[in-house]
């Protein structure tokens, strides 16, 4: 029952928020979502008590080192995105608080269940556990058109890619005679041209759900329409999920002929770097912005992917930890000026070092993570993927991904220049309720002391990744 742990822990926790919300009366329920985030707290803190062990259901689920690495990145992103949200001044998430929760932490379940499948049924079936809820909570304040209107875009998308996937699962089933993975990679030995072409079916379907160029039409409506605080999680937790899937798939499944991969790898993220930090350039809107620069991250973790080795593995799973910190604080800060000023436009942000210091300078610190100047996380993370690639000899790889970094410096800083350059329209503190206070305050410490001290996170990624080749 070990390996099933954090799941069964997560069922547990699904059905107390369930009976609490069920038994609980009155117009204000966000007493739910305190359950919630204790509960995520309490299994994230079990985690550390358990240890990997081999495969379990004849080989379909395991808890490896990779597993119970990308478990704890689930819970702690989750935690600071449930945190987050208890402040909502929104009216429909203190009435409705017991329907998000419940949501939010099915789609964890999901997640956890994808970190752990080693068969392409399971696999498949944790994929839809996690989004469905998803294109749900997107559209969660139903009354307003814009919201209605990126949850339909998110579900439409989200279909194609399901099905896109499916239907390459079901080539690769057909070729290999099997769903397991260790039964794949054998299968794919010998190089059936019809399991090739439905592994590459599936990875069209994962570019949908990591939001990869130029599968990424979903993400800025999305993005800029949904709840900010669940927006904070989504841009971060799934892309997670659906790297940990990447690895299972093309390096356990894809076995020796990994290689094979490469050169389709690089491109996919050359054209995500290129695409994702392009269209940031002209943004106004803060989310908008954001979601782009997402994109062109989603780009640089491709880089360390496309390396094909255990060392650009462990980079991407540092990078991720990285991105959690940065991407999430990013979006948290803007939902503290918006919740203020009423817009999440970039205009919003002028003047804010001398309205609200610390505000800023976190910040600015997210801004430099994103954007991989020394030394915050961020910088550690982009130079390790790269120096990954390269010992894979994608020298030109490196080149496109250096160079595009200095784009989407120009982007970042021109956010920062709006900061503490411009000229404030009032001079009024900024306020920010406390449980969104400490939610930023936790993924400042994340984005310092990995940039200060990254060498355990560096190891341990390393042990996670090294059984993989």
């Amino acid at each position: 029952m070990t390996a099933f742990a954090v799941e069964l822990g997560l069922g547990a926790l699904l059905l107390i928020v369930f009976a609490a919300m069920i038994i609980g009366r009155g117009e204000d329920r966000r007493g739910l979502g305190w359950i919630a985030a204790a509960g995520v707290l309490l299994l994230l803190a079990a985690t550390f008590a358990l240890a990997p062990g081999g495969p379990v259901l004849g080989g379909m689920f395991v808890l490896d080192g990779l597993a119970l690495f990308a478990k704890r990145l689930f819970l702690v992103a989750t935690f600071i995105g449930l945190l987050a949200g208890l402040s909502s001044p929104d009216p429909v998430f203190a009435r409705r608080a017991g329907e998000y929760h419940l949501l939010v932490l099915t789609s964890l379940l999901g997640m956890c269940v994808l970190a752990s499948a080693r068969d392409l049924i399971l696999l498949f079936l944790a994929f839809e556990l996690m989004s469905i809820p998803l294109y749900v909570l997107a559209g969660f304040v139903k009354r307003d058109p814009g919201a209605v209107e990126a949850a339909l875009k998110f579900f439409l998308v989200g279909s194609v890619s399901s099905a896109v996937m499916a239907y390459g699962l079901s080539f690769v089933y057909g070729a290999a005679g099997t769903t397991s993975l260790t039964g794949v990679a054998k299968a794919f030995a010998a190089g059936p041209p019809l399991l090739v072409l439905g592994l590459l079916a599936v990875l069209a379907g994962f570019a949908f759900k990591i939001a990869a160029f130029p599968f990424h039409m979903w993400v800025p409506d999305t993005y800029e329409a949904a709840s900010t605080p669940f927006v904070a999680w989504l841009s971060v937790t799934p892309k997670a999920a659906g790297f940990v899937a990447l690895f299972r798939v093309y390096y356990e499944g894809a076995g020796e002929r990994v290689v094979a991969w490469i050169p389709i790898i690089a491109a996919l993220a050359t054209i995500t770097m290129l695409g994702g930090n392009l269209m940031a350039l002209p943004q106004q809107n803060a989310k908008r912005l954001l979601a782009y620069s997402g994109i062109a991250q989603i780009g640089y973790m491709l880089v360390g992917f496309a390396a094909a080795s255990a060392s650009g593995t462990a980079m991407v799973l540092f990078y991720l930890v990285a991105y959690v910190f940065g991407n999430m604080g990013a979006f948290l800060v803007v939902e503290a000026v918006a919740r203020s000023e009423r817009s999440e436009s970039t205009a919003a942000f002028r003047g804010l070092a001398q309205r609200s210091p610390l505000l800023a300078l976190a910040m600015l610190l997210f801004l430099l993570s994103l954007g991989g100047i020394p030394f915050v996380a961020g910088f550690w993370a982009k130079l390790y993927v790269f120096w990954a690639a390269a010992a894979a000899g994608l020298y030109w790889l490196v080149l496109i991904g250096a160079i595009l970094t200095v784009v989407a410096l120009f982007y970042y800083l021109v956010f920062a220049k709006r900061m503490y350059i411009e000229t404030p329209e009032r001079l009024d503190r900024i306020p920010i309720a406390p449980t969104l206070a400490l939610s930023v305050l936790l993924c400042v410490l994340g984005v310092v002391v990995l940039g200060v001290y990254p060498k355990p996170l560096v190891m341990a990624a390393l042990r996670v990744a090294a059984p993989l080749f």
